[in-house]
């Protein structure tokens, strides 16, 4: 343990800065979902993260925009673990037959009003897996969807515009 506590300190910090237009760029679409937010909801948005069979590429989108860069709870965005508590879900990945039960089951879970968001073209129209023996396309065939966010996957900009959209 000390060995790994040492060459943590010797290596010291990897990550590279956000370029400044980028930063920008998070704080103008970070206002503005805070006002959103705030007006709509009157508190936070809570948001339930919901894989219905992708790649994980939008995963790790998704996942960029709770770090320490993108910082989406300064905005008012938490994520739960519990369909009940979400106003909001996040959907990725072309629905897989075997997931289709569940999806359906996590959004009848959520309490109204609820917003549906497809991430990544998978999600919006099954992307490079189509319809097929496994897939049953994008995630509109199996629950109503509100807002889509395209990209393969999108950006993390792209996710708090396509959330803003959806709150708007």
């Amino acid at each position: 343990m000390i060995r790994i506590l040492r060459q943590i300190f010797r290596t010291g910090i990897v990550t590279e800065p956000l370029p400044a237009s980028a930063e920008d760029e998070i704080k103008l679409v970070g206002t503005k979902l805070e006002e959103t937010i705030r007006k709509r909801f009157s508190r936070s948005l809570t948001i339930r993260q919901v894989d219905a069979g992708s790649c994980n590429g939008c995963e790790l989108e998704i996942h960029a925009i709770n770090n320490a860069y993108y910082n989406c709870e300064r905005f008012g965005i938490h994520f739960t673990a519990s369909p009940r508590f979400a106003d909001m879900l996040l959907v990725t990945g072309p629905v897989t037959h075997n997931m289709e039960i569940a999806l359906r089951r996590t959004y009848n879970a959520t309490p109204p009003p609820k917003l549906v968001v497809a991430v990544g073209d998978c999600g919006c129209n099954g992307g490079i897996f189509g319809e097929s023996y496994a897939s049953l396309g994008g995630i509109d065939k199996v629950i109503p969807v509100n807002i889509v966010i395209p990209g393969c996957p999108p950006t993390p900009i792209a996710l708090l515009n396509g959330i803003l959209k959806a709150v708007s």
